[in-house]
């Protein structure tokens, strides 16, 4: 179970980095990641670490290659806990930024994962977005 205010401000600081981005203001952008970033690291390791801080690091991470990796902590976090609609969603974002880079296999690989993990959550949302990726993947 996450942390309620450690909850609060990454959602908060979700928010206000979305609205930076929506303006163009980089410094803005800059100076909440950072923020986001040590919420990740302080808590790192602690009983108040969750998957929930690193997918959305992972998020606004702009390096897609430092996204990856920032992904594969958030998911080792939700295996850890068996958070299923972590695991699901957090292996779908690695898998669309495999593909940004051309790396099918490895998408493919993400989102056969993710399916599996899939299978016991409600969102039916993702759920059929795995899927059609996945088949557009194979099919392609």
């Amino acid at each position: 179970m996450m942390n309620t205010k450690i909850y609060k401000a990454v959602h908060s600081l979700a928010e206000l980095l979305m609205e930076a981005v929506k303006r163009k203001d980089d410094k803005s952008f800059a100076a909440l990641y950072t923020e986001l970033k040590a919420i990740c690291v302080d808590n790192e390791n602690t009983e108040k670490d969750h998957p929930v801080q690193w997918e959305t690091l992972a998020d606004f991470t702009e390096d897609l290659e430092e996204a990856i990796s920032v992904y594969a902590k958030a998911l080792t976090k939700a295996v850890a806990i068996n958070s299923k609609d972590y695991m699901s969603s957090i292996a779908f974002s690695m898998a669309q930024l495999h593909i940004e880079l051309g790396q099918i296999d490895t998408a493919i690989k993400n989102l056969q994962d993710a399916k599996v993990s899939a299978n016991k959550i409600e969102d039916k949302e993702l759920k059929s977005e795995i899927h059609d990726l996945l088949e557009s993947l194979l099919t392609s």
